[in-house]
């Protein structure tokens, strides 16, 4: 049988190093790509298809739940386990809701990340069990509430990247050359974001994109 070939994207290099030595030892097992951040992660997939992808949460230039999202529009054949430092349940959600398969914390036991590797290969769902309890009672409110829509789910995919990359202090020059549109559309997609949010200074967007996960303060 052919070992799950697996992509590892942290943008912390211990992390993904030490993750890749521990896999090397598992004969079913194979990393064949690692990625610094989301949008490497997803030229990764496209170049390598891997049967799994490991993606941080919070990861710069592109988070994993951007990721995921992206990753999935474009392939069905690569399945997202999310390792995150964040336990909240927020972050799970948002994962399970962008096409995750899993969500682990990083401070999770190795034998539990190979078993969930496994797991979602074959098709399963895998939470690790500090997290189960919390999110089967949001989806259960969920089910039975009906609720207003977060401000971020007005957000288009391509506001919440250009939301990502503002809060990270890149400029509309910057921001523009990442995502090969011109400066005059960033400068409106960053205006649309805060008429949305009704936010009106980069300050206030950043402190919204870190209370929302979008990006991480560590």
């Amino acid at each position: 049988m052919s070992p799950i070939r697996i992509l590892l994207a942290d943008d912390h290099d211990l992390m993904r190093q030490g993750l890749l030595r521990l896999l090397e030892d598992e004969e079913d097992l194979e990393v064949i790509g690692e990625a610094q951040n989301g949008r490497e992660a997803i030229a990764k997939v496209e170049e390598l298809a891997p049967d799994v992808a490991v993606l941080d949460v919070s990861m710069p230039d592109l988070n994993g739940v951007e990721a995921a999202r992206n990753i999935l529009q474009r392939t069905q054949s690569t399945r997202i386990l999310a390792l995150s430092m964040h336990t909240d349940r927020r972050f799970v959600m948002r994962m399970l809701e962008a096409g995750a398969l899993g969500y682990l914390p990083k401070s999770c036991a190795f034998d539990e990340l190979a078993t969930a590797i496994r797991a979602i290969h074959s098709g399963a769902m895998y939470l690790s069990p500090s997290l189960t309890r919390g999110v089967v009672e949001d989806l259960l409110r969920l089910r039975n509430e009906v609720s207003h829509p977060p401000q971020q789910a007005a957000l288009t995919g391509r506001e919440r990247e250009v939301l990502q990359l503002v809060a990270e202090g890149r400029t509309s020059k910057e921001i523009a050359t990442t995502l090969g549109v011109s400066t005059n559309t960033v400068i409106r997609h960053r205006q649309n974001i805060m008429d949305k949010l009704e936010l009106r200074t980069v300050a206030e967007l950043t402190r919204y994109a870190i209370q929302e996960g979008i990006v991480s303060i560590s």
